[in-house]
């Protein structure tokens, strides 16, 4: 499926910034991040990161692939759940070393923890306390993460 997605070698500043080659830059993991928007309102959804074959199958197939750190494995966001992201669009940086996804979730969310984005709180900034509790930017759940996912275990590491 992925396999005819081609990476160009990195051989240029010009090539890399000003080339229509693709030639991604990998960190030394193997990973580029990758910050996904809702293509209708802008919003960020969540943060993820992609190894070179989650990159080839998101090119080939329209929708999100991503490397799982927690778990080690590759992950096509919304197998589980139903909650898959279909790529509107799919841009990279100027120097190739970030991903930019814009897409369209069949359920509206992409939190594993229920809510529509993985950004659902917010840090106080500025004068105050040495303390800052964490804000909610979202009251309610889309989801119930127990019903979609049941006993699977729980991506978040300690």
């Amino acid at each position: 499926m992925s396999d005819f997605i081609r990476f160009h070698p990195r051989q240029s500043i010009e090539q890399v910034e000003e080339g229509n080659e693709l030639a991604p830059k990998f960190d030394e993991h193997g990973l580029i991040p990758c910050i996904t928007t809702a293509a209708g309102t802008g919003e960020v959804l969540m943060l993820g990161y992609m190894n070179e074959e989650a990159l080839k199958r998101t090119i080939a197939t329209g929708e999100a692939h991503y490397w799982s750190r927690s778990r080690q494995v590759l992950w096509h966001k919304g197998a589980t759940s139903g909650l898959v992201q279909t790529v509107e669009e799919l841009r990279i940086d100027d120097d190739q070393d970030a991903i930019w996804l814009r897409v369209s979730v069949q359920g509206d969310a992409s939190c594993h923890v229920g809510y529509r984005s993985c950004f659902y709180r917010a840090v106080p900034v500025g004068e105050g306390e040495a303390e800052r509790p964490l804000e909610y930017r979202e009251s309610e759940k889309t989801f119930d993460p127990v019903a979609v996912y049941g006993d699977a275990p729980n991506p978040t590491k300690l």
